[in-house]
């Protein structure tokens, strides 16, 4: 069997990542089993180029195949940020909370009823040599809430309500949003490449 490094250290992520992806007929290893290993930099400036960073910068550090994402959250009101800049929207170490209640202030400075947002996931493969393998994009269009709900998921999942849901991706099921999260999309074509290219 095949081994995909998932180039992730954040355990929600990676619970999210091994259960869309199981039944692909592929193996996972992670980054918590490559202590020597850094952390690649973000410094582009779409998803995809990010995405791509990782891939390459996890796969030709160990050998192995590698899938990164990158992803965020776009809020309409505030003209789509944080957007590339979700994860370190608060700062490089500020944490999942910190990073919710500077979103909310910035929405309740502005004058405005619109709660439209979105979450975008890139999903990017790369072989050892860094040769990008396949690259998936998933967007699940929503709402946000005015002060965090629920105790699942992580990130920005207590203030974001998916469109034709009442429940925030913290308050769903796990197995709901890992059906129709904007990871759970670009993972679901990604799954298909990955069972594809066991085949070839």
């Amino acid at each position: 069997m095949q081994i995909l490094l998932l180039g992730s250290r954040n355990p929600g992520k990676l619970s999210e990542i091994t259960s869309i992806l199981e039944g692909s007929g592929w193996s996972f290893s992670s980054l918590q089993e490559f202590g020597h290993v850094g952390s690649a930099e973000e410094n582009g400036v779409t998803y995809s180029e990010n995405a791509i960073a990782k891939a390459q910068f996890y796969s030709t550090s160990t050998g192995l195949i590698a899938l990164a994402d990158d992803s965020g959250l776009e809020v309409s009101a505030l003209g789509g940020a944080p957007g590339v800049y979700s994860a370190r929207y608060a700062g490089e170490h500020a944490s999942d909370a910190d990073r919710r209640e500077l979103l909310l202030s910035e929405l309740s400075k502005l004058n405005t009823s619109d709660r439209r947002a979105r979450f975008v996931s890139v999903v990017a493969i790369a072989d050892a040599s860094g040769t990008v393998l396949n690259i998936s994009e998933g967007i699940c269009e929503g709402t946000l809430t005015s002060g965090p709900r629920g105790h699942g998921g992580f990130g920005y999942d207590p203030l974001f309500i998916p469109d034709g849901y009442t429940e925030t991706f913290a308050e769903l099921p796990a197995h709901i949003k890992n059906l129709i999260s904007h990871r759970a999309l670009a993972l679901a074509q990604t799954k298909q490449f990955l069972a594809a290219d066991l085949r070839r």
